[in-house]
């Protein structure tokens, strides 16, 4: 009855002493409010919660998108990434189980007849053959947490790679989404500039006639060709940009390089409610957050593994088998069998284990440091965004009236020119050129707002729903 009270004794205490030793992991104090900036929404509607087909209506965005989650190579790196991770936290968890090793072994030896205490005359062989088969079981006994410690580290290291994956989708969408709409932008700055090259050539031809009419010098009709030619100047910029977007965008496709099947920028709709929710909500949606966090978490119960080797280790080692000098009396009476257990203290290891665990405590702050910074940039992304679109929504309004006063300019600057001295063609062409400006940078405000719904999109953790 003591040997038993004193092992159940010494088993509670091993166990009260374990829950000092590894730490329960709990989420840190990080500030997650008020990371908008601006925007003082109380509102936990988010568009974070759209699954991506519902934000991009355009089908063939969605069939692009689609291609892209499918083949993109980096994405399929992340899933190997998964995979390598799930395999470790298998491993991790075997780590509870003894292990088990099966053998069999012949040994032959002869002892020295010097070495023997026995007179050389009794005839003992000192030749000797041995047969052994035997299961060897070893079992490290999970006292102290570190067994648990390093499969909560396999399971956060799983979960960060599952994030990592998830951040690599949001982003392949929103590249995939924004070069789509700079290749439509391009396409419309495109026909604006052939159609400007085209009313030009009119022009010229117009101030020809005048010419001879003596209604406009021959500079008018120089300007003119001038001005026809720095528009027709920006065309091949413009077609080499738009093979260079359509390359990059089939490299997200795991393409080779060729054209791409798209709209008209005009068909874009955007959506009309931008929702960006309350910033607490970036904890839980948006992917990197979450990885930076399970690297925290990882850093932790490293940690933890780190403290675990100040003491002792508890290892219990059974073996058993059959072993015999003659092979025919294997299966008699041969039999044999051990069984030890021990506990290994760490006595002097020469500053190792404190430097293991100095560098534990050392990277699980830096990665503290790295999921709070993680959280700020967030909030950044997000309170950059919500700006830009509110911004490109503003700049579309005023764009439309300056539009709508340059094309009267043009319009009464060429009736003057025609039938009145009081102008000359300079006054034209200028009108012309503010005018070409004015229609090449309302594409490009259509392309901030369609580009700041994506970007808000993913800064708010979009697309891996």
């Amino acid at each position: 009855m003591k040997t038993r009270y004193y092992i159940l004794t010494i088993a509670a205490l091993l166990i009260a002493a374990s829950c000092n030793v590894s730490k329960k992991y709990k989420r840190p104090d990080v500030t997650a409010t008020n990371l908008y900036r601006d925007s003082s929404a109380t509102d936990t509607n988010t568009m974070a919660a759209m699954p991506w087909r519902s934000l991009f209506v355009d089908t063939v965005l969605q069939n692009l998108i689609q291609e892209g989650i499918d083949r993109n190579l980096d994405l399929k790196t992340a899933v190997l990434k998964i995979a390598e991770a799930n395999a470790t936290l298998k491993e991790s968890k075997a780590a509870y189980f003894p292990s088990l090793d099966a053998g069999a072994t012949v040994t032959k030896a002869k002892a020295s007849q010097a070495a023997q205490s026995f007179p050389p005359d009794l005839g003992i062989d000192l030749n000797t053959t041995t047969y052994q088969a035997q299961l060897t079981a070893s079992w490290e006994v999970n006292v102290w947490g570190q067994l648990s410690s390093l499969k909560r580290q396999a399971v956060a290291d799983f979960l960060e790679s599952d994030a990592a994956k998830r951040a690599v989708q949001t982003q392949l969408i929103a590249d995939i989404a924004n070069d789509y709409y700079t290749l439509l932008s391009y396409d419309k700055q495109l026909a604006i500039t052939i159609q400007t090259v085209k009313n030009d050539s009119v022009d010229v031809e117009t101030n020809k006639n005048l010419l001879e009419g003596n209604v406009v010098t021959g500079a008018a009709v120089v300007q003119s060709e001038a001005n026809k030619y720095a528009a027709a100047i920006t065309i091949p910029d413009l077609e080499q940009s738009i093979r260079e977007t359509e390359n990059a965008l089939c490299i997200l496709l795991a393409r080779a390089p060729g054209p791409i099947k798209r709209n008209k920028l005009e068909d874009q709709e955007p959506i009309s409610n931008v929702n960006a929710g309350i910033s607490t909500q970036l904890l839980r949606n948006r992917p990197d957050v979450q990885e930076a966090e399970y690297t925290f978490m990882a850093a932790f119960e490293n940690t933890n593994v780190a403290h675990s080797y100040f003491y002792p280790t508890l290892t219990i080692t059974a073996e058993g088998g059959l072993s015999t000098l003659q092979l025919k009396d294997l299966f008699n009476n041969s039999i044999f069998y051990n069984l030890v257990g021990g506990l290994t203290q760490p006595i002097f290891d020469q500053g190792k284990n404190k430097a293991r665990y100095r560098i534990a405590k050392a990277q699980q702050l830096e990665a503290f440091n790295s999921y709070q910074q993680a959280i700020l940039t967030a909030g950044q992304d997000v309170a950059n965004d919500l700006y830009s679109y509110k911004q490109a929504v503003k700049k579309q309004e005023i764009r439309k009236k300056e539009l709508s006063a340059l094309e009267k300019s043009v319009d009464y600057t060429k009736e003057l020119l025609t039938y009145s001295s009081a102008t000359n063609y300079t006054d034209v062409l200028t009108s012309e050129q503010n005018l070409l400006a004015a229609q090449l940078a309302s594409v490009s405000d259509r392309l901030q707002q369609l580009q700041a719904i994506v970007n808000l999109y993913t800064a708010l953790g979009g697309g891996w729903k």
